[in-house]
């Protein structure tokens, strides 16, 4: 980690904040490429390493928009859903270790695409499938416990949706094996490179894990505030300190041992908010500090 915190006093200005802002118009334009026309990614802009070995060198940038979305609804809630996570893990993280986080992503993405190539003279497609994979993954890993509508209806914990996404990597790769073709189960696993490096490292998970960034807001924000604790009055009159709060519904750990709570980087002041709000709340914001 002693590397990473060199990088990020080194280059961390360069950072770019809301990465996936930027991605997810990336991820917009893909949809309207392939409404306008199908097949126009995979002929022009799909990442194929013998057309670009043939001098279409923008392939190595223009398969980042590649289309993943059959139709409006899904994808206005699937660019919506990866603007979340990439926002969420932003905000844990810091924007140079997420810009770290998703640009190796897709530099092991190239790279596993060119090594399947050299060995075994097959241009795979994999496009943006393990980037996001990987992605979605690290949210999980982070926020297991946050819940979505799955199928619009049914709540479920993200970190059940990740069992599912794992099962079918593994699929994936049992598949390619029994087939001969292990050079693609290697493209596969060196796709999800990002993914197995941080958190596969028992150092880097236990450091920017989002128990060790809220202990640390918290300890700055009571040794800048003085506060110790809210004091709740439970059923038998008797005074309880609590030690977290959602700003927005009032709930403490008092109320529920399994809620979670985070602090909010957006919001000018120490906010914390459940999980439930944490991402839904409007951001406190000072006075003229409105282009914050």
């Amino acid at each position: 980690m002693n590397f990473l915190n060199k990088l990020e006093r080194k280059f961390g200005r360069y950072a770019i904040h809301n990465l996936m802002l930027y991605v997810s118009i990336l991820y917009a334009t893909g949809f309207i490429v392939n409404q306008i026309n199908p097949q126009f990614y995979q002929e022009y802009l799909m990442l194929d390493i013998q057309k670009l070995l043939q001098g279409q060198v923008w392939r190595i940038v223009t398969f980042l928009i590649q289309p993943q979305f059959g139709n409006l609804l899904f994808a206005a809630i699937g660019i919506y859903f990866y603007y979340m996570i990439g926002s969420a893990l932003e905000n844990t993280w810091g924007a140079f270790r997420f810009n770290l986080y998703y640009l190796s992503g897709l530099l092991l993405n190239v790279l596993a695409v060119v090594v399947n190539y050299l060995v075994t003279g097959v241009s795979v497609p994999l496009g943006m499938d393990y980037i996001n994979y990987a992605m979605f993954l690290a949210f999980a890993t982070l926020y297991p416990n946050t819940q979505v509508l799955f199928f619009f209806i049914i709540p479920i914990k993200i970190k059940y949706l990740a069992y599912l996404d794992a099962a079918f990597i593994g699929l994936q790769l049992v598949q390619a094996i029994a087939a001969g073709e292990y050079f693609l189960a290697v493209a596969i696993v060196l796709a999800l490179g990002n993914f197995l490096l941080y958190f596969f490292s028992g150092r880097n998970y236990k450091r920017f894990s989002p128990n060790e960034v809220k202990r640390k807001r918290q300890f700055k924000s009571q040794v800048k505030s003085g506060e110790k604790g809210s004091n709740v009055v439970d059923f038998n009159g008797r005074r309880q300190v609590t030690r977290h709060k959602c700003a927005v519904c009032g709930r403490t750990e008092l109320d529920d041992e399994n809620l979670e709570f985070r602090f909010c980087s957006k919001c000018d002041g120490n906010y914390e908010y459940c999980m439930d709000h944490l991402f839904t709340h409007e951001h406190v914001k000072k006075p003229g500090n409105d282009n914050h």
